[in-house]
């Protein structure tokens, strides 16, 4: 009952992924901190992931509260735990015979899933810790009921190449910073986390559009900065780029379509045909975007 519940309000786990990474973005707070590794946290602030994650997704879901669980999912109490360590979900002894969400997610492989576990005694590892959590014995995790499982959009910031990654960081400016962010990460989407943690200004934003943005500063050498309007989407599709998705954008350094580039896929704008720059490419300015229409 429960398992069909949850598929029926997320059938492909689209809500339950960006409910998980928008809480690691939420812990890692970039536009503050600045950071963009799990690895930087303070203990106290990954101990306080499992309590966010459970918040976050009753706030998705609109799960009701349960009496002796966290949720009560189809009339039926369910407790949450994450990990971010496949297999290290700690099970407190109130959820013994009770139903389990677990969750996993993990920043450096881009992974999550979720499934469901009725908790057993003899299912759990002996061993306890303080305040007398077990683990799910190894050869038991088969029976957990699995939701989803899949990739977690990427952290661009954690992933990106590191010398590309130290030139980002290289300059003072936030602007700047920006810019040199669009300027290396061609043809990967770039989400708004990303962007608010390299800017580290409350309008952030603003400093990725035209009028003095990156999208201006970028022009001149040929880069394009797409967004998440439909318009933009309709350029990167045809040029064969990753289609940004809500609250993410793609670069990428064209060149007016040439005899040698046969076979490459193209664009119309500022009525003439423009292609993704190869090596061989001059850089020249890059030509406007389509208006924002969503």
């Amino acid at each position: 009952m429960v398992y069909a519940e949850l598929k029926n309000l997320d059938p492909q786990g689209e809500r339950f992924a960006t409910v998980l990474r928008g809480t690691i973005d939420q812990l890692l707070n970039g536009e503050v901190t600045g950071r963009y590794d799990w690895k930087t946290l303070y203990k106290t602030e990954r101990t306080h992931a499992g309590t966010l994650v459970e918040i976050n997704l009753q706030r998705e879901f609109k799960f009701a509260d349960g009496l002796t669980m966290d949720y009560r999912i189809a009339g039926v109490e369910v407790d949450c735990k994450y990990s971010q360590k496949f297999g290290g979900w700690m099970i407190p002894p109130e959820a013994r015979g009770h139903i389990c969400m677990l969750v996993w997610a993990d920043d450096y492989k881009s992974q999550w899933s979720a499934g469901l576990f009725r908790v057993r005694e003899d299912w759990l590892n002996r061993g306890s810790n303080r305040d007398a959590k077990l683990t799910i014995k190894a050869e038991h995790r088969k029976k957990i009921m699995w939701l989803w499982e899949g990739k977690l959009a990427e952290n661009i910031l954690l992933h990106m190449n590191r010398s590309d990654r130290m030139a980002v960081y290289a300059f003072n400016s936030g602007q700047q910073r920006l810019n040199e962010l669009f300027r290396r990460v061609q043809k990967r989407r770039i989400g708004r986390n990303a962007v608010r943690t390299v800017a580290q200004q409350k309008d952030y934003m603003k400093r990725v559009r035209g009028n003095g943005g990156s999208r201006s500063a970028l022009r001149p050498e040929g880069i394009l900065i797409m967004g998440d309007y439909e318009s933009h989407r309709t350029v990167a599709e045809q040029l064969g780029l990753p289609i940004p998705r809500e609250g993410e954008f793609v670069s990428a350094r064209v060149a007016r379509r040439q005899p040698h580039h046969q076979g490459a896929r193209q664009v119309l704008l500022d009525g003439q045909a423009w292609v993704l720059a190869t090596s061989a490419d001059l850089p020249e300015r890059a030509p406007s975007l389509p208006s924002h229409t969503r």
